[in-house]
């Protein structure tokens, strides 16, 4: 072995893991995949997000057809661009940027991450605050700014815990989130199925439906009438596909997923977001639009006005706050830990905590103001337009420039400070991107798709004048060196840390695991089938849905306590079986 690999083995060993890429061993298969996407897209948002569309009229048929395109598109997307480029380069977007696209442009790009996760940081927040606000029966918020000094307490006092648990806890926090993935997929179902016999009453008078053509009638109806909150015609099909693939674009086409897709074994894993995008970005939508549009007309008022609290209330009854109140908290300090991040990336001779804090600070502002949360359909939108032309940037390199003659790690090799190239193309591809919107020439929803054309092509042309193509023998033998080196921590790793998994199968844990398996999914869904399907009048109606209310409380209880439970003794055997591993070695 050489000296200069000596050198690069011991500058490897001194490296943090997120400056390497992901070892062979670390990798996970589909199931991972399938239930990390579950977990992560049935937020508080889909309240915000159903209700959207109820407001903005988009119809029956729309909605059914379109977000099942639109979601469809968006899990290719996930498929054929982001999970290929992670699995060939084992990096996170931000690693990948820092070591190839020069230090300016990776503060760029980190700024404008912090911007965006403030922003859906506050919202997430502001919606908690809305469930917090009926628990507390204050005022609704119908404008844009606070108009009760007792909300902005309350979103302010919200704010602070999120920041607090992100400055402290985010390991537990994590954790509870992990576990709540299968809770929210049922309630977020049973709540549309409770508020359809209102629905239904309040069209003909009958709390019963006997077809499936009746429930397209009632939506039509009473729901996603084409009608918009002004009165006017509403959105198509195209918006509605647009909107539902546009939705997470910084993910897929900006290529923020790659820090997930790093552990895939294959680039067809990214087939496993279909459980995020179609049940949270599909049947998730459409339960909260049914939610929201059945508290409207409860409530006499537009479904413009309806706070997701209000909505979660009269659905799911007190359970109903536990719902918003947790997916609005997890969503807001997962995405403000980022912020975070970010932050420091931005300025890294400042710790990750105080920029947390100072970041927080502007989370808190942000969250007593309600038109973040109305309006984060196009705030999400922005966000992807923002950053998908880093990811064309990016996708071009990595493959594009091989089938071209160039080079994947130019810059690197070529010794340059600063990828100039790749900072002219993002602010071109922003000019461009934002422009069309400006003049409105082209639709709003599908700016990302030409955005990310024009900055794949002008990155490949610009980084070839730039000598993408040129030849740099001495770097790139030391690169394929450091790469060997590389490899070789990843095989002395893998010697110390791939052990034999110790199996829980002990009665205790099986117990555990049955009972919030049956009385914390499955008894809420029974409860919830029996208010939609055997509800024949009113008077059976309204003494089912308060059966759901009354036990489906308990049901939340046993759920997280035992799958709390459930998770802490899988920590334990895991600990147990590391130890009983380090004796055998």
């Amino acid at each position: 072995m050489t000296d200069t690999s000596n050198d690069f083995r011991r500058s490897i060993a001194k490296m943090d893991d997120e400056q390497l890429p992901v070892p062979r061993h670390r990798l996970h298969g589909p199931q991972h995949f399938l239930g990390l996407y579950a977990a992560e897209h049935v937020a508080a948002t889909e309240f915000v997000i159903g209700a959207a569309f109820v407001a903005l009229g988009a119809t029956m048929h729309d909605i059914l057809i379109g977000l099942l395109i639109g979601n469809a598109l968006a899990v290719l997307s996930f498929w054929l661009i982001t999970a290929p480029v992670a699995v060939k380069t084992r990096l996170s977007l931000y690693t990948y940027l820092e070591q190839n696209m020069g230090e300016l442009f990776s503060r760029l790009y980190n700024g404008a991450n912090v911007l965006i996760f403030v922003v859906i940081s506050a919202a997430m927040i502001t919606v908690s605050a809305t469930a917090l606000s009926v628990l507390f029966d204050l005022p609704p918020q119908l404008h844009a700014y606070p108009t009760s000094l007792s909300f902005v307490v309350v979103a302010t006092s919200a704010s602070i815990v999120a920041l607090l648990v992100a400055y402290y806890g985010f390991n537990i926090l994590s954790e509870f989130a992990s576990i709540c993935a299968p809770w929210l997929m049922v309630m977020f179902t049973a709540g549309g199925m409770i508020l359809i016999p209102a629905l239904s009453e309040s069209l003909n008078g009958q709390t019963t439906l006997t077809s499936f053509a009746d429930f397209i009638d009632l939506g039509s109806a009473t729901v996603f009438t084409g009608i918009n909150a002004a009165g006017e015609p509403g959105i198509g099909i195209w918006e509605v596909i647009g909107f539902a693939w546009a939705a997470n674009t910084f993910a897929h086409f900006g290529l923020i997923d790659m820090a997930l897709f790093r552990y895939a074994r294959k680039a067809r894993y990214g087939i496993c977001t279909a459980t995020g995008m179609m049940f949270g970005h599909y049947v998730a939508w459409i339960s909260a639009a049914l939610m929201g549009a059945a508290t409207a007309a409860v409530m006499k008022t537009s479904i413009a006005f309806v706070s997701p609290g209000d909505v979660a209330y009269l659905a799911l009854g007190t359970s109903g706050f536990v719902i918003v109140i947790v997916a609005g908290w997890t969503t807001a300090n997962s995405n403000l830990y980022r912020a975070g991040l970010a932050a420091q990336a931005v300025f890294p001779n400042t710790s990750r905590t105080k920029v947390t804090l100072i970041v927080g600070a502007a989370v808190v502002a942000g969250s007593c103001f309600p038109i973040i949360y109305r309006s984060f359909l196009p705030l999400v939108t922005y966000a992807g337009l923002l950053l998908v032309p880093v990811g064309g940037i990016v996708f071009a390199e990595q493959q594009l420039f091989p089938r071209l003659g160039m080079k994947t790690y130019w810059h690197k090799l070529s010794g340059s400070r600063q990828n100039t190239p790749a900072i002219i193309t993002w602010a071109v591809a922003l000019i461009f991107g934002f422009g069309l919107n400006l003049i409105n020439i082209f639709p709003f929803y599908y700016l990302f798709i030409p955005t990310w054309i024009l900055s794949v092509v002008l990155y490949t042309q610009l980084a070839k004048r730039a000598g993408a193509n040129g030849s740099w023998p001495r770097a790139e033998a030391e690169l394929a060196e450091f790469n060997t080196a590389v490899q070789g921590h990843h095989r002395d790793l893998a010697a110390r840390e791939v052990l034999q998994p110790v199996k829980d199968d002990t009665l205790v844990t099986k117990i555990i695991r049955t009972v919030w398996i049956l009385i914390g999914l499955i008894l809420p869904m029974g409860l919830a089938w029996r208010v939609l399907f055997n509800s024949p009048d009113t008077v059976a109606y309204l003494a089912n849905r308060e059966m759901f209310y009354d036990l489906t409380i308990w049901c939340t209880l046993v759920y997280f306590v035992f799958a709390w439970w459930d998770l802490q003794r899988a920590k334990s055997f895991q600990r147990l079986g590391d130890l009983m591993n380090e004796h055998a070695i």
